[in-house]
């Protein structure tokens, strides 16, 4: 379902048949002050005062549905409530913020990735009586299902050139100067390990670079990790490690929904968004373990693993974000299984040269419900990174604290006067949740563009 159709199941109006949610400890005062008709269905369903209840009318039509809930504050209340209700328009009131937790989930939840398999399923409509909180929620909604579309697109489909031609269709709705560097104009333009990784692809590595908003307005630089499909390059995966590769350009997909939230929502900020864009294939001319390369920024590397290749093509894109000194640079990336094993799937973990920074995402995170955590960037582990050859490795000598080395490498490569932060994330549902169907999955845009609208908006 793509998101416009999504967003149209988030109207606005005063006419519906009435939603009504309650908290647990509620529903017996309620009840007590029904008619017996609406007690006696209850009570002949068998309804046991949690989850939802759709209560007919004497003539048979739905006369309300009520949804019972230990957590009414959860932004996934209603993920799964919009695929349970028969189709109709369904009106809920409360206060704003309930009602913007309910669309959020209301479009999340009717999420399918249909472009290869329809989806014919009708679904509810949810009626607000507020344009502003549901243009917000469209926004919102279909910031995540950027996401969500991208990373579950095959690679076939979305290679680095089709990269270029999302972000450009983005830059044109928004106003946004788009450029790009695309195959040996990498090396021209000082590139070198954006195309020593992406030069053994039949698809033309790049480096896509978009812009926004006022040139006098803080400058915010995000840049994602778009390495469209990872085969592991002369250190290849396994069968298994490799199945789910089309994903590892989801720091890419995820710093497009999040461009997309703050231009759409138009914060005053000059903006910049650096995709360095390949796939790490096999053949004659790739790269192998123990070449060295010299990057963007004049360090050199040695590479121990043609696999961590994540970091070599965001080394460049990380120095070139330094000329223009941004008040914020921050990263996404898929960039580890190390950080998997500390934390899960389902929470990202992030690293930060910024205490305040970092405590105002995590905070924000918190506040709308996507949680994120921090990790330490514990410089004595940098000695880990380093070669006899060169002067750093792309791999720590042991598997031991894999995230940190990885953040300390991309670390190496930031100016030590920029606020940076890194986010090491899933960008992948291994199982179903209320609004979260397995596959693609945005984490920490939610908190990055809170914090972003707290500190630039208000």
């Amino acid at each position: 379902m793509t998101s416009s159709k999504i967003t149209n199941l988030i109207m606005q109006g005063s006419e519906g048949i009435p939603l009504l949610i309650m908290a647990s400890d509620q529903y017996d005062t309620w009840l007590a002050e029904q008619p017996e008709q609406v007690k006696n269905w209850l009570t002949n369903t068998r309804f046991s005062g949690q989850g939802h209840s759709v209560i007919p009318s004497a003539d048979g039509a739905i006369s309300q549905v009520i949804l019972v809930s230990n957590d009414t504050q959860s932004y996934w209340l209603c993920g799964e409530l919009v695929n349970q209700l028969p189709a109709g328009e369904y009106l809920l009131q409360g206060d704003k913020e309930q009602l913007k937790m309910a669309a959020f989930s209301w479009g999340l939840g009717a999420y399918q990735f249909d472009r290869y398999k329809p989806n014919n399923k009708t679904y509810p409509s949810l009626i607000i009586n507020d344009s502003a909180l549901v243009s917000e929620c469209h926004k919102l909604v279909r910031s995540v299902t950027i996401v969500r579309d991208l990373v579950n697109t095959p690679a076939a489909d979305m290679m680095p050139q089709h990269l270029g031609d999302t972000m450009t269709a983005l830059a044109a709705e928004f106003g946004a100067q788009i450029s790009q560097i695309v195959g040996d104009e990498l090396l021209e333009q000082n590139y070198p390990t954006i195309h020593m990784v992406g030069r053994a692809s039949a698809n033309q590595p790049r480096l896509i670079d978009l812009t926004w908003g006022d040139e006098n307005a803080p400058k915010v630089t995000l840049v994602g990790k778009g390495v469209c499909f990872d085969s592991g390059g002369l250190d290849l995966k396994p069968g298994a490690g490799m199945r789910l590769m089309k994903k590892d350009m989801g720091g890419a997909a995820h710093v497009i929904g999040l461009a997309h939230q703050i231009m759409a929502s138009n914060l005053p900020i000059r903006l910049r968004v650096l995709v360095p864009a390949v796939e790490n294939a096999v053949s004659a001319n790739a790269f192998r373990p123990g070449d060295v390369i010299k990057t963007r920024k004049g360090l050199t590397v040695e590479i121990d693993n043609t696999d961590a290749e994540g970091r070599l093509v965001l080394c460049d894109a990380l120095a070139e974000a330094n000329n223009d000194k941004p008040e914020l640079m921050i990263d996404f990336a898929t960039l580890t299984g190390a950080m998997r094993i500390a934390l899960g799937t389902e929470l990202p973990g992030f690293f930060s040269n910024d205490d305040e920074v970092a405590a105002g995402i995590t905070a924000s995170g918190l506040n709308v419900q996507d949680p994120v955590w921090r990790m330490p960037l514990h410089k004595p582990y940098l000695e880990l990174t380093g070669s006899d050859i060169a002067d750093i490795a792309n791999c720590g000598k042991t598997p031991f604290g894999g995230a940190i080395t990885a953040a300390l490498y991309l670390e190496a490569f930031v100016d030590s006067d920029i606020s940076w932060s890194h986010f090491d994330v899933m960008a992948w549902n291994n199982r179903k949740l209320p609004g979260r169907p397995v596959g693609g999955e945005a984490f920490g845009i939610r908190a990055v563009f809170d914090y972003l609208q707290n500190r630039y908006a208000k």
